[in-house]
């Protein structure tokens, strides 16, 4: 299992340095995910600053871009970093793509299949040389001229990696992806219960990687770890206001929950939804604890192989950090 950080910055000049430093710590890769910030640009400065850490996004927004928009990014970025780039893609939610992006929504688990599918045509005609020629039902590229077609890819093409929640989503993802991206908010009874049978016979495969995001929570006193507990507790109200991810509520019982969350964001009260999330749903959807304790829970929540886990860690120290992964990294040599 590798252990990646994530690469946030303010200031994309300062993902160089940051990457740098969390290569020489012994961090297997760095992600980046689209937020208030373009998540390709800061990955783009690390390649030039580390030589053996992963790359990857976790996730852009697919479909804020079009195929041939992404295949140029991955491409590029496969080539700077020398092979090592992954490109994680999501779909986000409808108003998001429709209100902020101006871009088309529908279908959305079968249009992440097809712009999947069109990325690796894209990237197989300049790979092979090979006619372009993918007509889909929402995306077709049938013209390459030379002028635009970069060539052969000396570290071959990135691997593509979906974000999914869903059994739709995730059964494109089993059918067209590389592999998937296991959204932070989930449990150990939702994973094993809802996103492992949707993806059949696929999570067996050695080659198809599980990415597990997570919601961690470290203190080295009790007021610390309280204190991470209630900003767990606001990351997890906001997720689980959202539609889209009613379903991992839903499996422990708390569609209520997600009704009540649901109106008080729609009514703007933010500050008033981590108050009326249970400390069993905090348990169940987060990890919190010590370093050391909290190592050792996600070794136990998870019983079939996992390729990565990318932590969201809320703690004021670094140092705690810095703890936590060397536990990871030390447990994680004891199981192999």
């Amino acid at each position: 299992m590798k252990i990646d950080a994530s690469l946030i910055t303010r200031d994309h000049l300062d993902a160089g340095k940051l990457a740098a430093n969390f290569e020489n710590e012994g961090y297997d890769g760095v992600y980046t995910f689209e937020g208030p910030h373009d998540p390709f640009l800061p990955l783009s400065i690390a390649c030039g600053t580390t030589s053996t850490i992963d790359l990857m996004t976790s996730v852009a927004i697919g479909f804020a871009r079009n195929p041939m928009i992404l295949a140029n990014l991955g491409y590029d970025l496969q080539l700077m970093s020398k092979g090592r780039f992954t490109l994680g893609l999501g779909s986000q939610i409808k108003p998001h793509i429709e209100k902020r992006f101006s871009m088309p929504w529908s279908s959305p688990a079968k249009r992440m299949g097809e712009m999947v599918a069109a990325i690796k045509a894209i990237w197989r005609a300049w790979q092979f040389e090979e006619q372009l020629n993918f007509r889909g039902e929402f995306y077709s590229h049938t013209l390459m001229t030379p002028f635009f077609n970069p060539g052969e890819n000396p570290f071959g093409n990135p691997k593509i990696l979906m974000a999914a929640v869903g059994p739709m989503m995730l059964k494109a993802a089993a059918e067209n992806a590389d592999g998937i991206i296991v959204h932070p908010f989930h449990s150990a009874k939702s994973f094993h219960e809802l996103t492992l049978p949707a993806l059949g016979n696929r999570f067996q495969d050695k080659d198809f990687e599980i990415v597990i995001g997570l919601i961690v929570g470290l203190g080295s006193s009790q007021a610390e770890i309280d204190q991470a507990k209630l900003s767990c507790a606001s990351q997890i109200s906001f997720y689980g206001s959202t539609p889209a991810y009613k379903s991992m509520l839903e499996v422990h019982n708390y569609l209520n929950l997600y009704e009540d969350l649901n109106k008080l964001s729609k009514l703007g009260k933010w500050d008033q939804m981590s108050k009326i999330i249970p400390d069993e749903i905090v348990e169940n959807f987060a990890i919190i604890g010590s370093p050391s304790e909290a190592a050792k829970s996600i070794f136990r929540r998870y019983k079939t192989n996992i390729s990565r886990i990318q932590p969201t860690i809320y703690s004021a120290s670094s140092d705690l950090k810095l703890e936590f992964f060397k536990n990871l990294k030390t447990l994680n040599l004891e199981k192999n």
